[in-house]
C-alpha cells in the first residue's frame, strides 16, 4: 500500500472506529435507560407491608401508590413526542434520567407527602423514556427491531426482577429500612445520565431527525387500529402492576414469608425476561402475531387461576406462567407500537397514545384491586377480576397482532 492510499483509507477506518463507538455507546444508553423504567416500580411490591405499617395507608392508598406512576404516564405521554422535536430525543431521555434520580431522592426520605410526590416525579421521568424509546429503535435499528427490542425489554425486566427480589433484604437484613431501599435506585438512573452526556454532543452534530413535528397526530385517535394497540397496552400493563403491588401480600395471607414472596415476584421476572428477549424475534419474522397473543393470555389466566385455587405448594409454577404471559404481552405489546406504525415519527405518536391512554386504563387496576379486597375483605373477586382481564387481552391483541398499519400517518 502506497502512503497516498493509506492516507486515503485511514479517515475511512477512523470514521468506521467512529461509527461503531457511537453505535455501542447508544446500544448501551438504551440498557441504562430500560434497566431505570421498571426497578423504581417493582421495588415498592414487596416492602408495601413495611410502608403501609410505618405510615398507616389504607389499601386502597397503597394501592394508590401504585396507581400514582401510571397517572404520570398517562399524563405525560402524549406530550413526550413534542418535547423530542423541541430538545432532540437524546436530550429528553437524559433529562428523564435525571429527574427520576430527583424524584427517587425525595420519595425515599419519610413521611407520607414526600413518598407521593417523589413517586409522582418519578412516574413522570419513566412515561417520557418508555414513549420515546421505542421510536429510536424504529429510527435508529430498522432492522433489527426484534432484536434491539429484546435487549430493551430484557433490560428493563431483569432490572425490575432484581429490585423485587432485593427489596425485602435490603429492607431489614441491611436495616435500610424502606426507604433506604427504595432510595438506592438513584445510583442506576445516575450512571444512566452519565452514559448519555456523549450521546448529547453526538445529537448537536447530527441534528435530531426523530421528531419532524411538536404537535403530535391529531388523526392517530381516530385510527380503530391505533385504539386497539393502546387498549392492549392498557390491559397488559393493568396486570402486570397488579400482580407487583399486591401478589406479595396474597402470599402473606397464604402464610407465606415476605421474603418468600419477593422471591417469587422475583422469578416471575426473570421468567418474564426471558420470553420478552425471545417473543420479539419471533413477532418480527411472523406477517400475524395472532398465536403469540393466544399463549401469553392464556399463560396470565391459567397463572391467576392457579392462585385462586389456593394451592401454595405449585407457586414455582403459578409465577412461571405469570412471568410467560408478563413477558409475551409487554413484548408484544411494544412491538404493535413499531410494527403497526410505518415510520418513527408515527411510532414515537403511536407510543405517546397507547402509553397515555393504555396507562390511565392500568392506572385503575392497583386501587380497584385494593379497594375490592377492602369491601369484600377477600382476594376472590379481584383475582377473577383479572382472569377476566386476561379474556379482554385475548379478544384485543387478536386484532393488533393482524397485519397492518394504523392510520394518521
Amino acid at each position: 500500500m502506497t502512503p497516498k492510499q493509506a492516507s486515503v483509507l485511514q479517515p475511512n477506518a477512523n470514521a468506521s472506529s467512529s461509527y461503531a463507538a457511537s453505535v455501542g455507546l447508544l446500544i448501551l444508553g438504551i440498557i441504562l435507560v430500560a434497566a431505570n423504567l421498571r426497578a423504581p416500580i417493582t421495588a415498592v411490591g414487596p416492602i408495601i407491608g413495611e410502608i403501609r405499617g410505618s405510615i398507616g395507608l389504607s389499601n386502597t392508598m397503597a394501592g394508590f401508590l401504585t396507581t400514582l406512576p401510571l397517572l404520570a404516564f398517562a399524563l405525560l405521554s402524549p406530550f413526550a413526542p413534542s418535547l423530542a422535536a423541541r430538545f432532540g430525543t437524546e436530550t429528553t431521555l437524559f433529562a428523564g434520567m435525571v429527574v427520576l434520580t430527583v424524584g427517587i431522592v425525595i420519595r425515599s426520605l419519610p413521611g407520607a407527602a414526600a413518598l407521593f410526590a417523589g413517586t409522582a416525579i418519578l412516574g413522570l421521568a419513566i412515561a417520557a423514556c418508555n414513549v420515546l424509546v421505542p421510536s429510536l429503535l424504529k429510527r435508529d435499528f430498522p432492522h433489527k427491531i426484534g432484536l434491539m427490542t429484546g435487549i430493551y425489554s430484557v433490560s428493563m425486566n431483569l432490572c425490575g426482577a432484581i429490585a423485587s427480589g432485593v427489596s425485602m433484604p435490603l429492607t431489614r437484613k441491611l436495616s435500610l429500612g424502606w426507604g433506604g431501599a427504595l432510595g438506592c435506585w438513584a445510583i442506576l438512573s445516575c450512571i444512566a445520565a452519565v452514559v448519555w452526556l456523549p450521546l448529547l454532543r453526538l445529537q448537536r452534530k447530527q441534528g435530531n431527525p426523530t421528531a419532524q413535528s411538536k404537535k403530535g397526530n391529531p388523526r392517530l385517535w381516530r385510527s380503530p387500529l391505533a385504539w386497539t394497540v393502546t387498549i392492549y397496552m392498557g390491559l397488559q400493563s393493568l396486570m402486570f402492576y397488579v400482580i407487583v403491588a399486591w401478589i406479595p401480600e396474597i402470599l402473606l395471607q397464604y402464610g407465606l414469608s415476605a421474603e418468600f414472596a419477593g422471591w417469587m415476584l422475583s422469578l416471575m421476572q426473570f421468567v418474564l425476561l426471558a420470553v420478552s428477549f425471545v417473543v420479539p424475534l419471533i413477532a418480527a419474522r411472523l406477517s400475524s402475531q395472532r398465536g403469540l397473543v393466544a399463549i401469553a393470555a392464556g399463560c396470565f389466566a391459567a397463572g391467576v387461576i392457579g392462585l385462586l385455587s389456593g394451592n401454595m405448594s405449585l407457586a414455582v409454577l403459578w409465577f412461571a406462567l405469570l412471568g410467560m404471559g408478563g413477558g409475551g404481552s409487554f413484548s408484544l405489546a411494544m412491538m404493535f407500537i413499531v410494527l403497526r406504525s410505518r415510520d418513527a415519527q408515527q411510532s414515537a405518536s403511536l407510543s405517546g397514545m397507547s402509553q397515555s391512554a393504555g396507562y390511565l386504563l392500568a392506572a385503575a387496576g392497583p386501587t380497584l384491586f385494593g379497594l375490592l379486597h377492602d369491601v369484600t375483605e377477600s382476594w376472590t373477586i379481584p383475582l377473577l377480576l383479572l382472569v377476566a382481564v386476561s379474556g379482554l387481552l385475548l379478544i384485543f391483541g387478536f386484532i393488533a397482532g393482524r397485519k397492518g398499519y394504523v392510520t394518521g400517518s
